[in-house]
Parts: structure tokens; C-alpha cells; sequence
């Protein structure tokens, strides 16, 4: 494989400078100067690159140097937020038509706020801390989790579509589209930016026909984009955990699940080592962090997130039909079953000494 062309060869270079840049100390004309120096570094590297025969080394150096470009430019530009008067009146009504579904508990509602827009004003500070307690704060705030479950949930309507090229890609667009619209929506956090990126290159390749899809590559493309785009949102913690985590699930996972064969039919025990698996292989690369940070570590990790995740998406999945007009009762009462049913667990969880 020629490394030039080697999305994986082109994102650790480019990341580590990101990071050799975000680790400088801020402040005074320094981002000024790196923006100048790293410009100068990659147009010699660039030449040194496209001469005769080119030069590995050179390209990985080149990409090293832009990196740092990116991240010295995007401190001397400073923030520049963008117009949100649609999104803003997109959030509100999706707040007042999870008020308006008359979920029999009150707590329901706020939950799904919590879960569905990242409001978590109106919640029980008891609720609060024993999600925090449990180890399933990463359950409160969005992340590729929630864009997860409402990805499959679009692509489960759309599947009488069929499966023909039109259709395929008409339902890549809506999906695609509609994960846009809920990432300006919510706020556009780090790790839902990763998750909009995973989605969009996954897209890309099942439309791309004789393109096989790896995770890796995956991987590499979000990291990048997401760098080139915001480097300097390498210093946030939403960020780095979701990047951890998925490194987890792309090198550790598909090792940890191999280790129970798959059968011809449906195994539920293999399904439950796929979770436990799963789970482990987030914990691998996002506890040293969480340790680093916090200095704790959630000791009921597995326990929690084997019952609390199932539960989430259960009552997300329940909830999101509760929110249109002529619902069945019985489907609002078995989203506020499934809802106080997962408040429970983690209250449960976190009571254990």
C-alpha cells in the first residue's frame, strides 16, 4: 500500500501535531509564530514531497506540520459560532412535544429530555447523582450512543423503501440528512460530531460499490476531518473519551468477540458475551483517562451498562413514537415503565457499598 494514499498513514501524523500544538503554552503571540513556522516547515516539506520518486518520511513530516497549521490558525481566528435560529426552534418544539405526551410519571418526560436534547435542568439531583454513582454518566450526556439508537430507528422506518440502488440511496441521504439536522439541533458535541462522521463515512462506502468498509479507516477519516475542522476540540474530554472508546471497540472488540464462536443460529449467550465484550473493550482505553481525571473508576462498570443500555434504547425506541399525535396509551405507558424501570437500575447500582 503506498502510505501517501493511506488515510490511517495521513491521520497519526496529522492528529500528533494537533496535539504537539494544543500542549504548547497559550497565550501572547505564540500562536502566531507556530502558524508561520509550520506554513514555512510544510512548503519545503510539500516540494521535498513532490520531487522525484517522493519521500515517505516527507509525507508524513508534511502532515505533521499541518496539523500543527490547523490548530496554531484556529487560535489566532478564535471562535466563530454560526447562526442557530432554526435548530433553536427545532429544540423547542421537541421539548414541548415531550411535555405535551403526557407520560403518566414526571420524571419521564425529563429523563427523555436529558436523553433526547441534553436538557437535564429539569431532573431530580437524586437521579442525577445516582446515574453519576453507577458509573452511567455517559448514558445523561449525548454522545454516539443516542445518535446510534435514533440512526437505526430512521433506518428501520425507512426499510419498506426496499433495497434497490434508488432507495439505498435515498435512505443514506435522509439518514445522513437527518443526523445533520439533530447534530445543529442538540448543539453539535464532540463525541455526536465523531458519531455524525462514523455515520456519514459509513454511508459513503455501502454506496460506493466494491468499497469494503474498515473500522480503521473509519476511525482515521472522522479523527481527521473532525481535527481539520476544530482542532481544538483535541482538548476536550467528550472528545477524547469517544475517540478512546471507539479505539477500543475497533482494536479490542472484534478479539474479545471472537473468542465465542458464532453459531449458525441466533445464540442468546453469545449475544450477552458480544455486550460484555463490547463493554470491556470501551473500559480498556477510557478508564486510565477517567482515573487521570477523576481519580475513580466506575466498579460496577459491566453490571451497569449490560442493564442500563438495553433499557435506554428500549425506552428511547417506545418514547419516540409517545411524541406523535394518536399514540397509543399503551405505548406511552411502556415508555414510562421502561423509563422509571431504568432510574431504578442505577439507583439499585448505585446503593451497592
Amino acid at each position: 500500500m503506498v502510505v501517501e494514499k493511506d488515510i490511517v498513514a495521513i491521520s497519526i501524523p496529522f492528529s500528533a501535531g494537533v496535539v504537539t500544538a494544543a500542549l504548547l503554552p497559550p497565550g501572547g503571540d505564540a500562536p502566531y509564530w507556530l502558524a508561520a513556522g509550520s506554513c514555512l516547515a510544510a512548503a519545503g516539506l510539500l516540494a521535498l514531497a513532490c520531487g522525484r520518486g517522493g519521500r515517505t518520511g516527507a509525507v508524513l513530516a508534511l502532515f505533521y506540520c499541518l496539523g500543527v497549521f490547523c490548530h496554531a490558525t484556529a487560535l489566532c481566528a478564535g471562535p466563530a459560532p454560526g447562526p442557530r435560529v432554526p435548530a433553536d426552534r427545532a429544540l423547542q418544539g421537541l421539548l414541548r412535544a415531550i411535555d405535551g405526551a403526557g407520560f403518566a410519571h414526571a420524571g419521564t418526560a425529563e429523563l427523555l429530555k436529558a436523553l433526547l436534547a441534553g436538557q437535564r435542568s429539569g431532573m431530580d439531583p437524586q437521579t442525577v447523582a445516582a446515574f453519576r454513582a453507577a458509573g452511567a454518566s455517559h448514558i445523561l450526556a449525548l454522545s454516539g450512543l443516542h445518535l446510534g439508537i435514533l440512526y437505526g430507528f430512521l433506518q428501520g422506518l425507512l426499510r419498506p423503501l426496499g433495497h434497490s440502488r434508488a432507495a439505498t440511496v435515498l435512505r443514506s441521504a435522509a439518514c445522513v440528512s437527518a443526523a445533520a439536522f439533530y447534530l445543529a439541533m442538540t448543539g453539535a458535541s464532540p463525541s455526536l460530531v465523531r458519531a455524525f462522521l462514523f455515520i456519514v463515512f459509513g454511508e459513503a462506502a455501502r454506496l460506493l460499490p466494491g468499497r469494503r468498509r474498515r473500522s480503521v479507516n473509519v476511525f482515521c477519516a472522522a479523527l481527521t476531518v473532525q481535527l481539520a475542522v476544530s482542532p481544538t476540540v483535541v482538548g476536550s474530554l467528550g472528545f477524547q473519551l469517544s475517540y478512546l472508546a471507539m479505539l477500543g471497540i475497533v482494536l479490542v472488540f472484534p478479539r474479545l468477540e471472537a473468542w465465542y464462536p458464532e453459531g449458525r443460529r441466533r445464540d442468546p449467550v453469545r449475544r450477552l458475551w458480544s455486550a460484555v465484550a463490547l463493554t470491556v473493550s470501551c473500559q480498556v482505553f477510557t478508564a486510565p483517562l477517567v482515573w487521570v481525571r477523576f481519580h475513580s473508576f466506575p466498579k460496577y462498570f459491566l453490571l451497569t451498562n449490560l442493564g442500563a443500555l438495553p433499557l435506554t434504547e428500549g425506552f428511547i425506541l417506545c418514547a419516540l413514537p409517545a411524541l406523535l399525535p394518536g399514540c397509543p396509551q399503551g405505548i406511552k405507558n411502556l415508555a414510562d415503565t421502561l423509563g422509571q424501570t431504568l432510574v431504578f437500575f442505577l439507583e439499585a447500582i448505585a446503593s451497592i457499598p
